[in-house]
């Protein structure tokens, strides 16, 4: 059942990860080292959760969290990514959860965590950005998530859920924000049927599972920047098309994108639909499940690079 599997070779396991408790001071965390952090708040299902502060840090920082995929880990995750090598050069924090459910995917499938303070993973890792914003002088404006797989579908949960806490998210190989509710199954439950792409709704249908996430929610929503393969048989690229219909009807967008184009920064095969300043998808010919991580072109979508 879980594909995602495959994956687990590709990152390798940090030796060894220092336990502190949640610092209210910025200044009390060691840099350039990933350190897990406890009692920062709220946490029902017993969240893992990581910080990494580089030697130098912005005044008022961004802050990305960066959010596994199935059967990974907060230390795979950072290990296998430019997350970390990155934020010596820019100058960002970062936050790597780590998912405490049997197979390591994330919930995005219960009604707690896609509902905003609902309960669930969602909100173990809102809790934890909310303490950084509190307590280690991050910039509202500039907080952020990234994740691959169910770290995508993860995104994808706290963009719609939360759009008071995150400005900008990037989904690697996700699914449209509800696609996977199952509220009566186990938490981390790999929705079959939405995965090879068999929940097929109109645009409208997709963007009121958004609303309805927050009700009376009326600020500026996070901008999405999703990829997707063509060949992706483990989560199906139906997806990346049901998750443009959502997005572009959140954001009032048109169906068809603005400009349709080849970058020079991407590999042969990758096009990228603009829909508006709010919603990028870019699709990866032959690419299968996950494409791979783009971490430089994420944070110019952040604003951050």
């Amino acid at each position: 059942m879980f594909a995602f599997k495959a994956l687990l070779g590709v990152f390798t396991l940090l030796p060894s990860v220092l336990l502190v408790a949640a610092q209210a001071s910025l200044s009390a965390i060691p840099t350039s080292t990933l350190h897990q952090i406890t009692n920062f708040g709220t946490n029902p299902n017993n969240v893992g959760m990581f910080v990494y502060k580089p030697a130098k840090l912005q005044a008022k920082p961004p802050l990305i969290v960066a959010s596994h995929f199935c059967t990974g880990t907060a230390q795979e995750y950072f290990q296998g990514s430019k997350f970390s090598q990155l934020a010596e050069v820019h100058g960002y924090l970062l936050l790597f959860p780590s998912s405490p459910h049997p197979d390591k995917c994330w919930d995005v499938s219960s009604t707690a965590t896609l509902t905003h303070d609902g309960g669930s993973d969602s909100l173990s890792i809102v809790s934890a950005v909310r303490f950084a914003l509190a307590n280690w002088g991050v910039d509202p404006n500039r907080v952020f998530a990234v994740g691959t797989s169910s770290g995508a579908m993860m995104t994808s949960v706290l963009a719609g859920a939360y759009p008071d806490i995150f400005k900008a998210g990037v989904v690697d190989s996700g699914v449209a924000f509800g696609c996977f509710a199952e509220p009566n199954l186990p938490l981390d439950t790999f929705d079959e049927t939405c995965a090879s792409g068999h929940v097929i709704l109109t645009g409208q249908q997709w963007a009121q599972k958004v609303f309805n996430a927050f009700p009376g929610f009326n600020g500026v929503r996070p901008k999405i920047q999703t990829w997707h393969g063509t060949a992706d048989t483990t989560v199906f690229p139906q997806n990346f098309f049901e998750q443009i219909k959502q997005w572009t009807t959140v954001f009032g967008l048109p169906s068809t994108p603005i400009s349709n184009v080849s970058e020079p920064f991407l590999p042969r095969g990758y096009s990228n639909a603009t829909f508006g300043p709010s919603f990028q998808a870019i699709l990866a010919q032959g690419v299968g499940h996950t494409v791979p991580l783009f971490e430089q072109q994420y944070l110019e979508f952040f604003g951050i690079a």
